[in-house]
């Protein structure tokens, strides 16, 4: 029987997700660990496990099982972190702006965003 391709992982996690596989990303970044130790920790079943390996995958993070029925992380914690979306904080234009305000690389981003959501005409136009 033929394996049933997967498609990308959604742009957006639930928080609930996004939760389990940032637990997942720090079990990880401790060290190698065991599916059985990663799925009682994470309260999941083998098919949870496996979807949420696949969902990393999407956002190029790679988990590796070892030769020893471990799974590594390759890379850093940091890196995964980096790639990994954060679910949507349900912010409203205002606080997007507020937030957009100051000179690190995330707040640069989030105005970015910010400016291109206005200037598409896909929110409230500014006066």
């Amino acid at each position: 029987m033929a394996r049933k391709k997967v498609g990308p992982p959604p742009a957006a996690l639930t928080a609930q997700r996004a939760a389990r596989l940032y637990k997942l990303l720090t079990l990880l970044g401790e060290g190698p660990q065991t599916r059985r130790l990663l799925l009682n920790r994470l309260k999941l079943d083998v098919r949870g496990f496996y979807r949420d390996l696949e969902t990393l995958r999407g956002f190029t993070i790679e988990v590796a099982p070892g030769f020893d029925t471990r799974y590594t992380l390759a890379g850093s914690v940091d890196d995964a972190l980096a790639r990994l979306p954060f679910p949507d904080p349900g912010l409203n234009v205002r606080d997007a702006l507020q937030l957009s305000n100051g000179t690190s690389p995330a707040h640069r981003r989030l105005r970015q965003r910010v400016s291109a959501f206005l200037q598409n005409g896909t929110g409230p136009k500014s006066r």
